[in-house]
């Protein structure tokens, strides 16, 4: 689903005149009687957000959908972590917490 923004075709750091420009441009080129549908969903943008009191409502009370397709690929396709060998498992299993090798990352241990 397209934002108001997107709609309009104006950034969201647009100005209530720039907003109010790409509007009449968009019901210029779609007039109601053309295209009722496309008028009333250019309408609805602009009234969504035409000046700074509908923009902070817009933002406050308008959550984008999340596209949980998209985040499961992005998660399944992340770069797994290096495979580390047991001397060095060995070694981090018996490191203090306040031991230097859980700090610096250094594969031998260093005394304080």
């Amino acid at each position: 689903m397209k934002t108001p923004y997107e709609i309009l075709e104006v950034a969201e750091l647009a100005t209530d005149n720039e907003i109010k420009q790409a509007y009449l441009q968009k019901v210029k080129l779609n007039p109601p009687d053309r295209d009722n549908e496309k008028f009333q969903q250019i309408h609805s943008a602009y009234e969504a957000i035409k000046n700074v009191t509908s923009r902070e409502k817009y933002a406050l009370f308008n959550y984008p959908e999340a596209d949980f397709d998209a985040l499961l690929d992005q998660a399944f396709s992340a770069v797994q972590p290096s495979i580390i060998s047991a001397d060095y498992f060995d070694k981090l299993l018996l490191a203090s917490i306040d031991d230097k090798t859980l700090l610096t990352g250094n594969h031998e241990k260093t005394t304080a």
